[in-house]
């Protein structure tokens, strides 16, 4: 899952450029091809990963493992949080005088979150609870700067950049604690995260359009922040399992 930020930093600037240099048309006719020959190359050279023996679990009995509970609701609000405000930044930007540098302000993002992956993954093992921390205060941090001082330039760069790092390892946090909580129930437990993920995308995007009719592209920000409260307190929270103090 570490291709989600990945995808939405450096493609959706990517595939921006490019439908300004040749037309949608012909970037989406890109696109295609290139995931004909992704899925190509996947049936061809990606191995088979054997699953779990046994049969299926049951998703209540999934449910009632230790941990997968929390590792789930952080998933959904903590997913639901950062498309709030991903999905209209270009709004937000315009709002704060800076509509000519969402490619600029993608590319900052992008880079910061490919910081934030390898810092996750060359600690993951030793650390998934302190870095899951880490990663929500860094994306709290940044939402308090934007929605402070979103009339400066340097500080919306500023703040893009910590929620870029913040935010890059978050999917390989949560599949890792999802999967270490399920135990013998780790598929079901990783199918039902991917599942929330997509589902708080989807609701992050309604809710960030009722946000931007109701109130403007300012209240983004502390949207963001306030839902990242329950996230943190969620984490803290789960000290015995999802998100245990050895991890």
């Amino acid at each position: 899952m570490a291709g989600i930020p990945l995808a939405l930093s450096l493609g959706i600037p990517a595939g921006t450029f490019l439908g300004g240099l040749v037309g949608w048309r012909s970037a989406f006719g890109v696109m295609s091809v290139i995931a004909v020959v992704l899925l190509a190359w996947i049936a061809a050279r990606v191995p088979d990963q054997p699953g779990q023996a046994g049969g299926r679990v049951p998703v209540r009995r999934t449910l009632a493992v230790p941990g997968v509970v929390p590792v789930l609701a952080v998933t959904l609000v903590f997913v639901l949080a950062h498309t709030v405000l991903y999905t209209y930044v270009a709004a937000f930007l315009g709002h704060a005088g800076m509509g000519d540098a969402v490619d600029v302000v993608l590319l900052v993002f992008g880079v910061a979150s490919m910081a934030g992956i390898w810092v996750v993954g060359a600690r993951i093992d030793r650390a998934l609870r302190t870095l899951t921390v880490l990663s929500t205060i860094l994306v709290a941090v940044a939402a308090t700067l934007l929605a402070v001082f979103a009339g400066s330039p340097a500080l919306v760069y500023a703040a893009v950049a910590l929620w870029g790092l913040g935010w890059g390892g978050v999917p390989t946090l949560l599949q890792t604690a999802a999967g270490n909580a399920g135990g013998d129930a780790a598929d079901n437990a990783q199918a039902m995260l991917v599942t929330l993920w997509n589902a708080a995308m989807a609701a992050g995007g309604v809710l960030g359009g009722v946000l931007l009719d109701a109130a403007g592209p300012a209240a983004f920000p502390w949207t963001l922040l306030a839902l990242l409260v329950p996230v943190l307190a969620v984490v803290l929270g789960a000290r015995r399992s999802g998100f245990p103090k050895r991890s």
